[in-house]
This record gives C-alpha cells, sequence and structure tokens, in this order.
C-alpha cells in the first residue's frame, strides 16, 4: 500500500470509503456501527468535506471485500453527512449528534466559564442585555446555565428564557467579541476558540429548565407566559415530567429508581397516577417495595410543593441518565420502531 495512506487513521478511512457509496448503502452500513462509533465517522465526514481522489483509490483498494461502482467521488462535508446520520438513525438523533459536533468541531467559546461558581458568572452577566446573558447561558453545560439563571430575578430570568428560546445564527465574529469582553472582565487567562453557530433555540432552554429547582422553573414558565403564551406551551411540551417515567423500558425505569432515595420517591409518588404509581412499584426489589409503602404510609399529608420538589428531583435524574446515554425516553413525537 502506498504511503499515501501513512498518515490516514482507521476512522477516516472508514469515512472516506462512506463517502464513495450510495448514500442508502452507506446509511445501511453505518447503522451497524454504534451511535458512539457513528459519531467520531460522522466527525470525519464533516472535517474531510473533499479528499483527493488517490486517496479514495487507496482507500477503497484496502476495503477490498466491497464493490464500490463508478468513479470515487470526493463528496463529504455537513450536509452529506447529515444525510447520513437521518438515514441511519433518524432526523431527531441527527440533528442531536450534529450540534454536538458542531460544538466539538467549533471550539467552546466561553470555556474560560466552565470551572466558576454560578455566583461569579451572575456577577459578571449583571447589567448585561437579556440577550447577551442568553447568548452566554446557551453556551454553557446545562446544569451550569440552570444555577446562572436562579440567580437573577424573576423578570429577567424570564426574558432570557424567551431570548434562549428564539435566539437564531450568531455570526463568529459577534460571539467572539462577546467572549472576548466576557473573559477580559472575568480576568480569564484562557482565551476563547471561535464558534460557527449559537446552540440556542428550545430544547437548551428545555434542558436549562429541567435541571432548574421547582421554584425556578415555575418563575420562568409563568414569566414566559407572559410574554409569550404560544412559546411557553412549547416549552411545556418538550419538558419532561414525573409521569413521563412511564415512556421508559423497565430496566431503565429501575436505573433511575435505583439512584433515588426511597422517601423522596414516597413523597414524589403521593397523588400520582395509578399507572405510574404501579410502575414504579413493579420495578423495585420486594424489600423495597415494602419500604416505598411504609415511606408513603408514614409520610401522611405532603405540601404540594414537597410533592413537586421530589418529582423535580426525579425528572432531573432522569435527563441526567438519558444525556449520559444510559438510558432512552421515548417522546411522543418520535417515530417507533418497525421490527
Amino acid at each position: 500500500m502506498s504511503d499515501v495512506l501513512g498518515g490516514v487513521t482507521g476512522t477516516q478511512k472508514v469515512a472516506i470509503v462512506l463517502m464513495q457509496m450510495d448514500p442508502e448503502r452507506a446509511a445501511q452500513v453505518m447503522k451497524q456501527f454504534s451511535e458512539a462509533e457513528a459519531e467520531r465517522i460522522i466527525a470525519e465526514i464533516v472535517a474531510l468535506d473533499r479528499i483527493e481522489p488517490e486517496l479514495a483509490e487507496k482507500a477503497l483498494a484496502e476495503f477490498h471485500d466491497m464493490t464500490v461502482k463508478g468513479r470515487p467521488r470526493p463528496r463529504g462535508g455537513r450536509t452529506f453527512a447529515s444525510g447520513l446520520l437521518a438515514a441511519s438513525f433518524g432526523a431527531e438523533k441527527a440533528a442531536g449528534v450534529l450540534d454536538r459536533l458542531a460544538s466539538t468541531l467549533a471550539g467552546k467559546p466561553f470555556e474560560f466559564l466552565e470551572d466558576a461558581e454560578s455566583g461569579q458568572v451572575v456577577t459578571l452577566l449583571t447589567g448585561e442585555l437579556p440577550q447577551t446573558i442568553a447568548l452566554v447561558l446557551a453556551h454553557l453545560r446545562p446544569d451550569q446555565a440552570s444555577a446562572v439563571l436562579a440567580g437573577f430575578h424573576d423578570e429577567l430570568r424570564a426574558e432570557v428564557a424567551r431570548c434562549i428560546a428564539t435566539m437564531g445564527t450568531a455570526t463568529p465574529e459577534a460571539v467572539s467579541i462577546v467572549a472576548d469582553t466576557m473573559r477580559a472582565r472575568a480576568g480569564a487567562l484562557v482565551a476563547p476558540k471561535q464558534a460557527v453557530e449559537v446552540v440556542g433555540g428550545i430544547q437548551p432552554l428545555v434542558d436549562i429548565i429541567n435541571r432548574a429547582d421547582i421554584a425556578t422553573e415555575r418563575a420562568v414558565l409563568e414569566g414566559l407566559a407572559l410574554r409569550d403564551p404560544h412559546l411557553a406551551d412549547e416549552v411545556r411540551s418538550r419538558m419532561l415530567t414525573f409521569a413521563d417515567i412511564i415512556k421508559l423500558e423497565p430496566r431503565d425505569i429501575q436505573q433511575v429508581l435505583r439512584g433515588i432515595d426511597t422517601a423522596v420517591l414516597a413523597v414524589a409518588m403521593k397523588g400520582a397516577d395509578e399507572q405510574v404509581t404501579e410502575l414504579i412499584r413493579r420495578n423495585v426489589s420486594e424489600r423495597n417495595r415494602e419500604i416505598l409503602d411504609d415511606e408513603i404510609r408514614d409520610a401522611g399529608p405532603v405540601r404540594l410543593s414537597q410533592v413537586e420538589e421530589a418529582r423535580a428531583d426525579i425528572v432531573r435524574a432522569i435527563r441526567s441518565l438519558e444525556a449520559d446515554g444510559l438510558i432512552t425516553v421515548q417522546r411522543a413525537d418520535e417515530d417507533e420502531y418497525v421490527y
């Protein structure tokens, strides 16, 4: 084999081969990889964009057991990658993978804030326009952004939430200016990397709210409803609720419940739908079921705010496990599997 492939990694070779294939055939091949493997391959396809014909021919020669018709096609880039992912895993997962890759490939313009305390970030952003605050929060981890959002007064929280949900694409120059200004004020020494696009929109806002405490969640949604009722309804429709636990597979329910204190679970089950309570009871051990029943009986009347906070704890646990790829939540608008 020529030295042409000397510096090419195995993942890059797979990407090159897939780029030469018919999209439908490539999608069938992609389905054989795990989601993590597919994400690495797609990252290479996006980065390669175009390749030299000689390199493509050498890569194909290594995959001698595969039949490729026609002249190698030096195509790649985001469009090809998006179509390949959508055909392999569905449009929603494709969008999620590409969004994660966009952040990875573009860098993190506000990475100097990653280790900052939420109070420090609140102080840094005090006095800024809601649009500027939204831009910064949209680039932070959802859990960190949630803690920062909770530090603002109700009116500002609602306006920032609206800005995040309705945020469009910002130019790299605009993001860089904001990041440079914040970095200088923060006294950070790490220069931010340039970003390609903003990661705003309704879903990032939902991720932030789902990680907030119940008081912050209620204040943000109520404030948002006053400014834009339709947007508030759409945010609510995408948010996970305690009742969404019924959308999990039994093994996923068991994984969620393993991390929840029995006392918290007992409070959360107060007044819950019978389908939810029975599902939970079926997915704990017999011993834990007895403990849970005792906790529910001994708890007596419980304030609604306590019930809501307990349910919020469980929702946060579900969201955390889902974000780590350990469980899957079936959304109502997702396609069902066909066997």
